[in-house]
């Protein structure tokens, strides 16, 4: 019954009388698949984001924004209200002392991309301030890529004594302005965007095209139609252990051909640019994913990062 209505409620919602007279004619069922086939079409997402605001990406979930602008020696907290983004503050800082995307541990290189921000750590040494925000480096993106190194955080100034112009790979800033920040922020609704120069911002038709994408993906994923679901994949594809696209590819045939019945539903959709070294259009897709067959019932988060080219998107990387 809860299902019926919340299904009856998004069809009010989208064309009304089309799709009461679907359900009086046909049911519930075909009115579903109506609202389904909605969902991978791209003129119904942009339709949907018309009014909205996606410079810094789109968020169901999250609530903040920190863009870090490396050769600026800038950071920017952007607070989402409604379908628009409001600068909250702007800071200067310091990142790390050499230039470029990290690599490897030590470099002193600040990381290029999209970060959570996953612990505030009270109990650090007095040199970096009252406390420091820890990033997700290195995610599951740069682990393909074997990139090296930990603990970037975002910290403050030493209480004692001086510090140089540049931090390991780190973004320090002054201790009022991180305290400043950390009060107008959730640090588990929050992610940082960092990039060498100058943000470069998202835009509708990217953000249109990747939902209705995941779409069709699951969609596919969902009838084990392997063929269509792997058409979604780059070719450069890797996971976080270094497996290939080969491998995967081999991985999902199997899995595939039990052609098991399933239910996958994804909620709290967060699309965030990826700012890159790689000079890649990419996105970071973050959701709550419920994945329900006779053999496996999964609640968690499905982790995506996506390159968008020759309006096609394909999928780098997966967690």
């Amino acid at each position: 019954m809860l299902k019926f209505i919340m299904v009856f409620i998004i069809a009010l919602n989208l064309y009304a009388n089309d799709f009461v007279n679907l359900y009086r004619f046909k049911g519930i069922s075909e009115v579903e698949k109506e609202i389904e086939n909605s969902l991978k079409d791209i003129n119904y997402w942009k339709s949907y984001l018309a009014d909205k605001n996606v410079d810094l990406g789109y968020y169901e979930y999250k609530k903040y924004v920190i863009v870090a602008q490396k050769e600026q020696s800038e950071l920017s907290l952007y607070e989402k209200i409604g379908h628009d983004y409001k600068l909250v503050l702007r800071n200067s800082v310091i990142v790390g002392e050499s230039q470029g995307d990290k690599y490897l541990e030590g470099d002193k290189k600040t990381p290029e991309g999209a970060y959570e921000l996953i612990e505030k750590k009270t109990e650090v040494d007095q040199f970096y301030g009252p406390f420091a925000l820890v990033t997700s480096y290195p995610n599951s993106f740069d682990m393909s890529l074997d990139k090296k190194g930990s603990g970037i955080w975002i910290h403050g100034m030493p209480f004692q004594g001086d510090r140089e112009k540049f931090t390991r790979g780190c973004i320090a800033l002054d201790n009022q302005e991180l305290e400043n920040l950390e009060k107008n922020i959730d640090y588990k609704k929050t992610i940082l965007l960092t990039s060498q120069n100058e943000f470069e911002k998202a835009s509708k038709d990217d953000i249109a095209l990747i939902l209705s994408s995941i779409y069709k993906w699951k969609d596919a994923w969902k009838y084990s139609n392997i063929e269509e679901y792997l058409s979604f994949y780059s070719k450069e594809f890797k996971k976080s252990d270094k497996s290939n696209f080969a491998q995967f590819e081999d991985y999902k045939k199997q899995i595939f051909s039990k052609n098991e019945d399933k239910t996958i539903t994804f909620k709290n959709i967060d699309i965030a640019p990826y700012p890159n070294s790689l000079n890649k259009k990419m996105y970071k897709v973050l959701m709550d994913e419920e994945y329900l067959s006779p053999s496996v019932k999964f609640y968690g988060k499905k982790e995506l990062f996506l390159e968008v080219a020759n309006n096609e998107v394909k999928i780098l990387t997966e967690d």
